[in-house]
């Protein structure tokens, strides 16, 4: 297993979501199964976890996840990379120095709930319509300075966004939406941060499972608190409409006696020397086996063979790169 770079911040190949032990994909697990799930990881040779002050939903409150992610890794904290994100939430931009401000006050409350004294990588969660991403990066300038953080990074930010707030403080990190039915990034993204030494970090890389082939049309997301409700791509219409796609990767998959998921992430460490993927679960052996991705070796035929049964496929339900803080739940209820 090679390491990879996230700006000068070296990690595994693959990284591990969390947000899946507090809330997002139906009923969450027992706090020690969650625990040993993150451990488990560890020993697998993981090294790069993913949280954000959001994650508590319904049944728990905002930290909740950065404290679980915490405890887990108390044992080895100086061994991984904790990521974390924060929103700026309803407040109008007067001056540099109060985005310094309350972006100090999230930062002490992560570094609180996750029981550290500096964090690896903050990001700013969605891109504020009243905030400047130029002051955002002064003050992650100056977190970086006084070793609060070591580096920070954006999430869901097109190539523009992204140009303009490593002009001021370099960038580490971009969290976007990407997989090979989400491929925004390909334009603007991936080539600006290949240029600059800036990591791209997926999110959803497995397209909220239906790339794992496990998701038909007959699952049930019906949970108060799963938001696959609200992804596009899993509609029942859209799930049957994407099955050309499926029967392709389930090939893919039996000839390198892989799993589906594993092939789709093999296929973009392939693509990408800078994508450091985070697909979430809340099962062990999912977690494990989406990890084990980077054991699975695309030849430069069978890339080339993958990007052509893209590239001739259409995809159903886009979701896109929803950039600015509140767009993400519009956009969900216009899909509803």
């Amino acid at each position: 297993m090679e390491k990879r770079r996230l700006g000068t911040i070296e990690v595994s190949p693959i990284g591990m979501g969390c947000m899946a032990f507090s809330h997002g994909y139906g009923e969450v697990p027992a706090e020690g199964y969650a625990l040993e799930a993150i451990r488990r990881a560890y020993d697998y040779g993981c090294t790069f976890f993913d949280t954000a002050e959001a994650y508590g939903g319904q049944q728990f409150w905002p930290g909740h996840n950065e404290q679980l992610l915490g405890k887990a890794v108390k044992g080895f904290r100086k061994e991984v990379v904790l990521a974390t994100k924060f929103h700026f939430g309803a407040v109008s931009f007067e001056n540099d120095a109060q985005v310094e401000h309350i972006i100090r006050e999230h930062i002490s409350l992560s570094l609180k709930h996750l029981d550290t004294d500096y964090i690896d990588l903050y990001y700013l969660h969605r891109i504020s319509r009243q905030i400047p991403v130029e002051s955002v990066a002064l003050s992650m300038g100056k977190l970086i300075r006084e070793g609060i953080i070591r580096a920070w990074g954006l999430s869901q930010v097109s190539g523009e966004t992204l140009r303009r707030a490593h002009e001021v403080t370099p960038v580490s990190a971009v969290q976007n939406i990407y997989s090979m039915v989400e491929r925004d990034c390909e334009a603007e993204v991936f080539p600006y941060a290949l240029q600059h030494g800036i990591g791209v970090v997926p999110f959803s890389p497995v397209a909220s499972g239906l790339l794992s082939g496990r998701i038909t049309a007959e699952t049930d997301f019906s949970h108060s608190d799963d938001v696959r409700k609200f992804v596009p791509q899993l509609t029942r219409k859209n799930i049957e409409a994407n099955e050309p796609l499926l029967a392709q990767l389930h090939d893919y998959a039996d000839r390198k006696q892989a799993t589906m998921a594993q092939v789709s992430l093999a296929w973009m460490l392939h693509k990408y020397p800078n994508v450091v993927p985070i697909p979430g679960s809340r099962n062990q052996e999912r977690i494990l086996e989406n990890l084990g991705a980077w054991n699975v070796t695309l030849t430069d035929a069978e890339f080339a063979e993958l990007e052509q049964t893209l590239d001739s496929i259409e995809i159903h339900g886009h979701r896109g790169i929803v950039e600015f803080e509140g767009d993400s739940m519009q956009q969900w209820n216009r899909e509803k």
